[in-house]
C-alpha cells in the first residue's frame, strides 16, 4: 500500500521533493566531513575522539536551564584554555582572549589601564605577586601575597590570572572594590581609582655601605635600557656592591634578557640552550661589554621568580658571577611563541625551553639558590624605595630576611 501511495503523488511534488532531499543529504555530508576530517589533523582514532567534544557542547547549548547564559565566544574561550592548560605549563602557556591580548601587550611595551600590580598562581589560587611601585594599587595597600576575594561583590575566590585581570583591569579614571583577604588572615575592603599605569623595569636605591639594590621588574621592551640608566647611575654614585632583585619578575622578551645579561656578564659567556622539540639546542651568548662586569652583587629569587628571570639568576650562577639566595624559583623557562587567532585571540604555547648552560632543565624544576632563605610572607619584601627609608639597624632587623641575608653576604653588620 505504501508502494501505491507514493506512486500517486503528482510529478510536480515528487521531483522538488527528491531535489531537496539530496542537497541536504550532500550538504549534511559535506559539513560532517569538514567537521571531522579538515580540522583533524590527527590520527582517525584521535580525531574520533573530538566527538565527545560536539556532544558535550550540544548538551550544554540545548539543555542548560538558563539559555541566556549560554555564550557560544565564552564557550568557545573556556574550551581552548582548558586544551592550552591540559599540557601542565599551566600560567605561561595559555589561551589569551581578544581583549586580554592586547592589555598583555600593552603592558609588555610599559604601560596599560588598571590598578598596577602583578598577578601569580599559587597553591591553586591566583595572588598579588607584587603592587607595582607608585601604583594605585600600592596607594591603596595592596600588599604582596594578597588575594582578591570579590571584585565589584563578584566572587573571584577560584577566578584565574586571566579572569581577575579581566575583572580588575579598566578605563583610566574609573572605580573598582576590591575584597582583600592579607597572608595573615585579615580582611580589608578597598576602592581604587584605575589609572594609566607606567611600568617601570627598573628601580633602584643607595643603601647603608654603598650597596645599590635594583629591582628588575620584568623584561619588558624597555628593560635593558632601562638597567643601562640605572648602572650609570649607580656607578657614579661610587656603589660599592650590588643586590640585584628577580623576586616577582615574571620574564618577559629574550633579547632584554640577553641585553640585561651582558651588563653583567663578559661578552661570548652562555646565558642559555634554547632547546626545541626535535631536541636541536642553540647557545645564547652576551656580546659586547657590560656596565658592571666586576663589581661585588648578590641575587635575590623567590618562587614567583619566573621564565627569562630564572634564566638570568641560572646564568649568573652557573659562571659564578653571583652568589644566589632567596628560594626555588618557579619553574616555567618555556619560550612562548604567539599563535594568532581569529578577532585578535591568542595562543601563547611554549614550543621550545630554555635550559641553563649546563644544559638542565628549568621547567617544572626551577633554579636554586646558592644559599636558601625562605621568606615566610610575601608582604614582607622590602622595595628599593621602602629599603632605603630604614636606618641601617632597621634595615638589618627587618622581616626581609632574604634582603638581610644579602647585605650580610656584602659586609654589612
Amino acid at each position: 500500500m505504501r508502494d501505491i501511495l507514493q506512486l500517486r503523488l503528482p510529478i510536480w511534488f515528487v521531483m522538488p521533493l527528491l531535489m531537496l532531499t539530496s542537497i541536504v543529504m550532500l550538504g549534511a555530508g559535506y559539513l560532517v566531513a569538514h567537521q571531522l576530517s579538515t580540522p583533524c589533523s590527527l590520527t582517525a582514532a584521535e580525531c574520533n575522539k573530538l566527538t565527545r567534544l560536539y556532544t558535550a557542547w550540544d548538551i550544554v547549548s540545548q539543555n542548560y536551564v538558563d539559555p541566556k547564559s549560554v555564550d557560544t565566544d565564552a564557550m568557545i574561550d573556556g574550551a581552548i584554555s582548558g586544551m592550552v592548560d591540559s599540557v601542565g605549563d599551566r600560567g605561561h602557556s595559555r589561551y589569551i582572549s581578544p581583549k586580554d591580548a592586547a592589555a598583555e601587550r600593552e603592558a609588555l611595551e610599559g604601560s596599560f589601564e588598571g590598578i598596577g600590580a602583578y598577578l601569580r598562581e599559587r597553591d591553586g589560587f591566583v595572588i598579588i605577586a607584587a603592587p607595582i611601585e607608585g601604583s594605585p594599587a600600592a596607594a591603596a595597600g595592596i600588599l604582596p601575597g594578597d588575594r582578591v576575594t570579590k571584585v565589584d561583590g563578584v566572587d573571584m575566590r577560584t577566578a584565574t590570572i586571566t579572569e581577575l585581570q579581566r575583572k580588575v583591569r579598566g578605563p583610566s579614571g574609573t572605580q573598582v572594590v576590591l575584597d582583600i583577604t592579607h597572608e595573615d588572615g585579615t580582611t580589608m575592603t578597598v576602592t581604587i581609582t584605575r589609572a594609566t599605569i607606567d611600568i617601570p623595569s627598573v628601580t633602584w636605591k643607595m643603601l647603608p655601605g654603598g650597596v645599590a639594590h635594583i629591582h628588575l621588574n620584568q623584561f619588558s621592551a624597555k628593560a635593558s635600557g632601562d638597567m643601562q640608566t640605572a648602572l650609570t647611575e649607580i656607578k657614579a654614585a661610587n656603589a660599592q656592591s650590588i643586590v640585584l632583585d628577580l623576586r616577582n619578575n615574571p620574564g618577559g622578551y629574550v633579547d632584554q634578557l640577553m641585553n640585561v645579561a651582558g651588563q653583567f656578564l663578559p661578552a661570548d659567556t652562555t646565558v642559555l640552550i634554547e632547546s626545541t622539540r626535535d631536541g636541536t639546542q642553540t647557545p645564547y651568548k652576551t656580546e659586547g661589554t657590560g656596565l658592571a662586569l666586576d663589581i661585588p652583587m648578590m641575587v635575590l629569587i623567590n618562587n614567583n621568580s619566573a621564565s627569562a628571570a630564572e634564566i638570568l639568576a641560572g646564568a649568573l650562577q652557573s659562571a659564578k658571577r653571583s652568589v644566589i639566595i632567596g628560594e626555588a624559583t618557579f619553574g616555567t623557562a618555556t619560550v612562548l611563541r604567539s599563535y594568532p587567532l581569529d578577532a585578535g585571540a591568542e595562543i601563547r604555547l611554549g614550543t621550545s625551553q630554555w635550559l641553563t648552560p649546563e644544559g638542565k632543565e628549568v621547567r617544572g624544576k626551577g633554579i636554586s639558590p646558592d644559599i636558601e632563605v625562605p621568606l615566610r610572607n610575601l608582604s614582607s619584601i622590602l622595595t628599593p624605595s621602602a629599603a632605603a627609608k630604614l636606618s641601617q639597624a632597621d634595615l638589618l632587623t627587618s622581616a626581609d630576611v632574604q634582603l638581610v641575608r644579602a647585605l650580610q653576604e656584602l659586609g654589612l653588620k
